[in-house]
């Protein structure tokens, strides 16, 4: 847990130092541009700390089914999520070390996201830090094709903004041969570039409280109709539901944005279609109260909250944005060490990586 730490503190003070010497502009929706070799050394800090791991999640799993695997063609093209097989077909030319499995995904994934934070966000060093002290960065490491397939979705973000479909859905199209259900924000794309807080944000808002009160029902409907696909297999898995907490944590957020809503927009344009995206995430985190599973699928829409949050600080008055900036780190923090330190009781191992040294 020590390097995790280490982590946090490291790259929150590299992506401060680095919007202190941002470059004002008139083109990013930021209107300011972090320093860009800063914002580079904290997405390497992030990408070789998940890179380096031998543990955390599946993370075993996937090492050891690329030891054991069979790259060969033929069973590449007639597996699913092809692309992520060529990919260990690939590295496996170069290396059996499962090691490099783990640290190429490690560093495409945190490299998209850290792009995507670096040109959207307002405050680069607090979307960062939300990035791990969400627990974020924790579930980049479990659930690697399906992370991976959520970044370089995440990386279309700025097709979304700018409403040009066709190079979204490629992009879209691309990730599914990571992990299939990166085909969901092909709907979700036409449903969230709207304005928000219209009927049909408190019309899913109801949804999602309906399914909660009538999961079973709805859970029966959900796993019939997936029941022939490659995750039909989810049904048989009895977890439990994701923490209450955890989802408060995202929900909370998506509250100050609704009362900051005509404020939001004037600062931030495009705030509808964040908000829009966030709000899903959310869903899914309510829903994932009742069976963890929709958690997974939230990973696609809450990526967006860091970039929702960090912009949400800007809404309150001048004079008290510097406690509510304060308040934050200190709430997500907290968060964070509960969730690492309490509830699941993480430990960071790698064979590279030790500490103390």
């Amino acid at each position: 847990m020590s390097i995790l730490w280490i982590t946090l503190a490291f790259v929150f003070s590299v992506s401060l130092v680095a919007r202190y010497f941002s470059v004002p502009t008139g083109i990013a929706p930021s209107r300011i541009i972090p320093n860009r070799y800063l914002a580079f050394i904290a997405a390497l800090a992030l990408a070789a700390v998940s890179g380096l791991r031998v543990n955390i999640g599946d993370t075993y799993l996937y090492m050891h089914s690329y030891e054991v695997g069979d790259f060969s063609w033929a069973s590449v093209v007639s597996s699913n999520d092809m692309a992520f097989n060529i990919l260990q077909m690939l590295l496996k030319q170069l290396s059996d070390d499962p090691q490099i499995l783990v640290l190429t995904t490690g560093i495409l994934t945190n490299l998209l996201i850290v792009m995507v934070l670096y040109n959207y966000t307002r405050l680069f060093e607090l979307s960062v830090f939300l990035y791990i002290t969400t627990g974020t960065f924790t579930v980049s490491m479990n659930g690697i094709r399906q992370f991976l397939a959520a970044a370089i979705v995440f990386s279309a973000t700025k097709f979304l903004l700018e409403g040009k479909w066709k190079a979204y859905i490629t992009i879209v199209v691309i990730a599914s041969f990571f992990h299939q259900s990166a085909l969901i924000m092909i709907p979700v794309y036409f449903i969230v570039r709207r304005k928000a807080w219209t009927k049909t944000t408190f019309m899913l808002l109801s949804l999602a409280v309906l399914i909660v009160v009538g999961f079973n029902e709805f859970s029966h409907l959900l796993f019939t109709a997936i029941k022939d696909t490659q995750y039909g297999h989810y049904e048989a898995f009895a977890e439990g539901g994701a923490s209450i907490i955890r989802a408060i944590v995202w929900i909370i957020p998506i509250v100050i944005a609704y009362f900051g809503r005509t404020r939001l927009s004037q600062i931030f344009p495009k705030a509808d279609i964040i908000v829009n995206i966030s709000l899903v995430g959310v869903i899914l985190m309510i829903i994932s109260t009742q069976n963890w599973i929709f958690a997974r699928m939230a990973i696609y829409f809450n990526l967006y909250q860091l970039i929702l949050i960090a912009w949400l600080i800007k809404v309150f008055r001048k004079k008290d944005q510097k406690l509510v900036y304060l308040v934050i780190l200190i709430s997500y923090f907290l968060f964070y060490f509960y969730e690492c330190v309490i509830a699941l009781e993480l430990e960071y191992k790698s064979d590279y990586l030790i500490w103390p040294f």
